[in-house]
C-alpha cells in the first residue's frame, strides 16, 4: 500500500496553470509557467517533465522566441494550452522608402528657452537623408548605428539590469537652438531619397518662451509631485507645498518645468496673473514646540520651491530663489535638534542644516502658513520604562500602522493554487495585529477585511494617525525575465532616510530568527514607502511564485511565527535605536 497523503487540497488538486494567461505577450527573453497539479503522477511541458514541489506546485521558465510561443501542460489525462507572445523591443526598420510618421518627436507641444536644445528624432528608410525644417532652420539629422537600451527599473529585481547595447537602422537624430523668441511652429520632417521626397509634421509644436514674460503659477496640490523630468517615468523630487510660487521656464505637453529645476503637471497649478520672478529673502528663524513635533518657522516674502535631504543625524532643507539675510536664529533646547547652521551654496539658494541629536529620525512636515514655511520635526517616542519588563509591557506607549496589501478586486500576486496575495497579506496582518497588542502597542490597519483600499487612503491614514512607525505587508512576484524557482526569502523596501534602519534591521532580524532566505534592502519608490510622517517600510515575507515558499507562505503554522518574529524584531529594533 503506496504512503497516504495526509493533505486533502494536495490529492484533490486539478491541473491549474496561473500565469501567464493564455494569450500573453511580454518583451522577455524568457517566461515562467506557475501553477500546479495533484503530487502524484508527472508534469509534462511540451512532452518535457518538470520539477515540482511536495504539494505539486510548478514554476519553471522557459526560453522565448520572437512571435508566437506554444506551450501544452498536461497531467494525466488533463491539458492546458498557453500562447505566449514575445515583442521585439527593437524599432521597426521601413524597407521600402518612407518616413514612419508616428516615430516623429516632438511628439507633444513643448516651450523652452532662448538658446536651449532642442531636440528631433525620425525613424525613417535607412539609406534617406532626413532634415527638419523650423524656425527658418534646415537641421540635419544623422543617421544612429546603435544606441544603448536601458533595463526597466524592476530590472534590478532580477540582477538584469544591464544597459543593452544594440544596432539599429534607419534611425535620425539632431539638434538645434532658436534665439528668437515667440516662435510657434510645427517641426517639418523630409525624407530624400535619390529620386524621391517625402514630408510629414511633426505631432508637437515648438514655441520659444520669453525671458520677459515667464508664466508664474502657484502649487494647487495639497503636495505637488515634482520630479526630475516631463513624466511619470523620472524620479520625484521633494513635494512642493501647496501655496509654492514658481516660473515657468519650459513645458513638455501637460508638464511644466519650474526655474528651479523639477517638473510638476499643470492641474497641480494655477498662473497667478501679473506675477513676476518669484524672489526672497530670509532673516531670522524660530523653533517652537507644538506637542510631540518642533516646529521650525522660516518667514518668506513669497512661497518658494523647497527640498529635503536626510542623512544620519543631519537633515538639510534647501531653498531655491532666496538669499538669506540671517543674523539671528533661535532654537530651544530641544528633543530633536542639535544645532541649526545655514549656507548661501549659490546665489540664489540658501541650504539649512540641522544636526539632529539622534541618528534615527521619526518623521517631518513641510507647509506653508501664509508666506511663512513651517517645517516640522517629530520628537522620538517615548517607551514606558519597566523595571522588568513583560511580553505586554514591552511597546507600550508605540503606536503602529499596518498596511495589508491589496484587497478587493486588486488580488496581489498569485500561489500556483490561485491563492492570492491579499489573503495571506490580511491574515499575517491580523495575526500581527495579535502579537503587537499583546506587546502593550496601538495598532491600526488600513484594512481589516477583503475590500479595496486606494494607495491614496492608506497614503493619508499615515498622515493622518501619525503613528511610530508604518509597515506595509506583502508577498512577492517577479517580471517575466525572472526566476521564480531559485528566487526565495524576505525583502524589506524603504523610501525615506529614516525608515532606512527599521527596513535593514527587520530584513536580517527575520531571516536570522525564521532561518528563511534573504532577498534583499532595497531602496524603492512605492506609495508606502514615501510618507514623511513616520519611518514606513513595505516588507516582502516571501514569493508566491516560488513552488516550495508557497508552501511556508500559506502554512497557519508558520504565518503564527512570522507575525511573533516580526513583533520581536520591531522591540529589539525599538530598543537599538532608543
Amino acid at each position: 500500500m503506496g504512503a497516504m497523503v495526509t493533505t486533502p487540497v494536495w490529492a484533490e488538486q486539478p491541473l491549474t496553470v496561473v500565469y501567464p494567461p493564455a494569450k500573453h505577450e511580454t518583451t522577455a527573453e524568457k517566461i515562467f509557467l506557475i501553477g500546479t497539479a495533484s503530487p502524484d503522477g508527472e508534469v509534462l511541458i511540451n512532452g518535457q517533465e518538470i520539477s515540482r514541489s511536495l504539494a505539486g506546485h510548478f514554476a519553471p521558465s522557459f526560453p522565448l522566441q520572437l512571435g508566437e510561443n506554444h506551450f501544452i501542460v498536461r497531467s494525466g489525462s488533463q491539458s492546458v494550452e498557453i500562447q505566449v507572445t514575445r515583442r521585439s523591443t527593437a524599432p521597426a526598420v521601413l524597407t521600402e522608402f518612407g518616413i514612419d510618421e508616428a516615430s516623429l518627436q516632438p511628439a507633444t507641444d513643448i516651450a523652452r528657452l532662448p538658446g536651449e536644445p532642442i531636440c528631433f528624432r525620425a525613424s525613417a528608410y535607412p539609406e534617406a537623408t532626413v532634415v527638419v525644417k523650423l524656425g527658418g532652420q534646415s537641421v540635419p539629422l544623422k543617421p544612429q548605428t546603435s544606441v544603448v537600451a536601458l533595463p526597466p527599473n524592476s530590472a534590478v529585481l532580477t540582477q538584469q539590469n544591464q544597459p543593452l547595447s544594440q544596432g539599429v537602422a534607419g534611425q535620425f537624430k539632431g539638434c538645434t537652438s532658436l534665439m528668437k523668441p515667440g516662435i510657434v511652429e510645427q517641426p517639418s520632417f523630409e525624407a530624400i531619397g535619390k529620386d524621391e521626397k517625402l514630408r510629414a509634421m511633426a505631432p508637437g509644436r515648438v514655441e520659444i518662451l520669453s525671458p520677459e514674460a515667464l508664466d508664474v503659477v502657484v502649487v494647487t496640490a495639497a503636495a505637488g509631485v515634482a520630479r526630475t523630468g516631463p513624466s511619470t517615468t523620472y524620479s520625484r523630487l521633494t513635494p512642493l507645498p501647496q501655496g509654492t510660487h514658481a516660473m515657468v521656464t519650459g513645458r513638455e505637453g501637460e508638464w511644466l518645468r519650474l526655474g528651479y529645476g523639477g517638473w510638476i503637471r499643470a492641474r497641480e497649478t494655477q498662473i497667478l496673473p501679473n506675477a513676476v520672478l518669484p524672489q526672497t529673502t530670509i532673516r531670522s528663524i524660530r523653533s517652537r514646540r507644538v506637542g510631540r513635533w518642533t516646529e521650525v518657522v522660516f518667514p518668506l516674502e513669497v512661497p518658494v520651491p523647497v527640498s529635503v535631504q536626510q542623512r544620519d543625524r543631519n537633515l538639510t532643507l534647501t531653498l531655491y530663489n532666496t538669499t538669506a539675510q540671517t543674523d539671528t536664529i533661535y532654537v530651544a533646547n530641544d528633543a530633536v535638534i542639535d544645532r541649526l547652521d545655514w549656507q548661501q551654496t549659490m546665489p540664489n539658494q540658501v541650504e539649512y542644516r540641522f544636526k539632529l541629536k539622534s541618528k534615527q529620525q521619526w518623521g517631518y512636515r513641510l507647509k506653508y502658513e501664509g508666506t511663512s514655511l513651517i517645517l516640522s520635526l517629530r520628537h522620538p517616542p517615548e517607551l514606558t520604562r519597566h523595571a522588568s519588563p513583560a511580553l505586554s509591557q514591552t511597546l507600550t506607549g508605540i503606536s503602529i500602522l499596518l498596511d495589508p496589501g491589496h484587497g478587493g478586486d486588486e488580488l496581489g500576486a498569485r500561489g500556483p493554487t490561485g491563492y492570492p496575495e491579499k489573503a495571506v497579506n490580511l491574515a499575517v496582518s491580523k495575526l500581527l495585529q495579535v502579537e503587537l497588542q499583546q506587546r502593550g502597542a496601538t495598532v491600526y490597519m488600513t484594512r481589516e477585511d477583503d475590500r479595496f483600499v486606494s494607495l491614496g487612503e492608506r497614503m493619508a491614514a499615515i498622515d493622518q494617525l501619525e503613528p511610530t512607525i508604518a509597515l506595509s505587508i506583502h508577498y512577492n512576484a517577479l517580471p517575466d525575465n525572472g526566476d521564480a524557482i531559485d528566487t526565495q526569502g524576505v525583502g524589506a523596501f524603504w523610501y525615506n532616510a529614516q525608515a532606512h534602519s527599521l527596513a535593514t534591521f527587520l530584513h536580517d532580524y527575520l531571516v536570522q530568527d525564521l532561518e528563511r532566505s534573504a532577498y534583499g534592502v532595497y531602496w524603492n519608490n512605492l506609495a508606502l514607502t514615501r510618507p514623511t510622517t513616520a519611518p514606513s517600510v513595505l516588507l516582502e515575507l516571501g514569493f508566491m511564485i516560488n513552488p516550495t515558499e508557497f508552501e511556508w507562505i500559506v502554512d497557519p503554522v508558520e504565518q503564527k511565527k512570522l507575525a511573533s518574529a516580526i513583533a520581536d524584531g520591531i522591540v529589539e529594533w525599538l530598543r537599538k535605536v532608543r
